[in-house]
């Protein structure tokens, strides 16, 4: 027998409209779409019913287990606390990043991140997650062991998607050494001998393994069909070498020129959602919403605040006449999906997956109230 739900007296957010009316799910997955309510079902009382977030890039779980300086917290536990917040935001896809590389904040040690990544399927076969969990390399490029620390992942498929970075000096995130000085020097107390020393080291590996590493790992992923993002792109040159690696997701551009260039090439480009709610980029870099003015903004990512997700698409379509809820909410759902091969995900259709938020929202910051993945409700 099969089972089946029914949400009625809702806004449902569509591709591109919004309709009042009943959703019916069966199985796991969305079966029939109407307007008007259905007399049967959770009465939603005009809530709307959007499809479950999709995260690409979150740093988050980073926080849970190395919480302070030299800390590792127990690794099941990060990740149901790192679980529990990102569902309870509405998001019912993500992909954990997880760090290839030693780079200028130390890295970890070889094996660490493997051993993360064992304990995240560990805690899935064992029923103790409620999103769906998929892995994003970060990969410094400029790090003479990222191929070692890559290399702990070969054949894992929960691998979806991994960038190419690379945080030297002069490049990309940091193209002026007053960044560069603040971020380093300035917050680590470091004197003047010991920062050249530093930027003299960092200089001399990016010279020796940035270019190598990103023609390698670009490689492996389009032969292990990867999704490959650039990270921080800064110029015309970047965008074109990214061209020439395959990628499909431009994250985080530092500039107007490369974000243009990215999306005119068929790249969704991310940025943010915190930078969107803040209004500005915690590095000193293009705003979010420049983009979004421009029309080239595609996907937005909570990168370091979960909730930021779904706040940040009620700002966007609250501010920008030109985006609408539905435009707004893609950015955090069908282009996240579409641009990793998630084709069973991120709208709200008949077939796909019943992965669904219930939201309230008046004024203000949204309120998830109900999330449910695969028809089953999870928060």
């Amino acid at each position: 027998m099969s089972a089946e739900t029914i949400f009625s007296n809702a806004r449902i957010v569509l591709d591109d409209q919004i309709i009042e009316g009943s959703v019916q799910i069966r199985d796991g997955l969305i079966a029939d779409v109407s307007e008007g309510s259905a007399r049967a079902g959770e009465d939603f009382g005009g809530d709307y019913l959007i499809p479950g977030l999709i995260e690409l890039h979150t740093d988050h779980l980073e926080s849970h287990y190395s919480p302070r300086p030299g800390v590792r917290w127990h690794k099941t536990s990060a990740i149901q606390a790192h679980d529990a917040q990102v569902v309870t935001s509405g998001i019912t896809t993500v992909f954990d990043c997880l760090r290839m590389g030693s780079d200028e904040d130390g890295g970890f040690d070889k094996g660490e991140m493997r051993d993360m990544a064992d304990a995240i399927q560990a805690a899935e076969r064992e029923d103790r997650l409620r999103a769906q969990h998929f892995i994003h390399l970060r990969c410094e490029v400029a790090s003479d062991n990222v191929l070692d620390h890559f290399a702990d992942f070969e054949n894992d498929p929960h691998v979806r998607l991994a960038s190419l970075m690379d945080h030297s000096p002069g490049q990309r995130q940091f193209q002026t050494m007053d960044q560069y000085t603040l971020y380093y020097k300035t917050k680590r107390g470091l004197t003047d001998e010991a920062f050249a020393r530093f930027v003299e080291s960092r200089l001399a590996l990016s010279a020796r393994y940035s270019a190598l590493h990103r023609d390698t790992l670009a490689g492996i992923c389009a032969a292990r069909g990867i999704t490959v993002a650039s990270h921080d792109d800064a110029t015309l040159a970047h965008v074109e070498e990214a061209k020439g690696h395959g990628v499909k997701l431009a994250e985080f551009p530092t500039s107007l020129e490369a974000a243009e260039a990215s999306h005119k090439a068929g790249m969704s480009v991310l940025m943010g959602a915190p930078n969107v709610v803040r209004g500005k980029s915690h590095s000193g870099n293009i705003a979010a919403r420049d983009l979004a003015e421009r029309g080239v903004l595609d996907v937005l990512s909570s990168d370091y605040v979960p909730l930021s997700l779904l706040h940040a698409a009620f700002v966007l379509a609250d501010e920008f006449d030109a985006i609408s809820l539905p435009r707004a909410l893609a950015m955090v759902t069908s282009t996240p999906a579409r641009t990793v091969g998630l084709d069973d995900r991120g709208r709200i259709a008949s077939g796909l997956r019943a992965d669904l938020v219930r939201v309230r929202r008046s004024d203000g910051v949204p309120v998830v109230r109900s999330v449910w993945r695969e028809g089953q409700r999870v928060a």
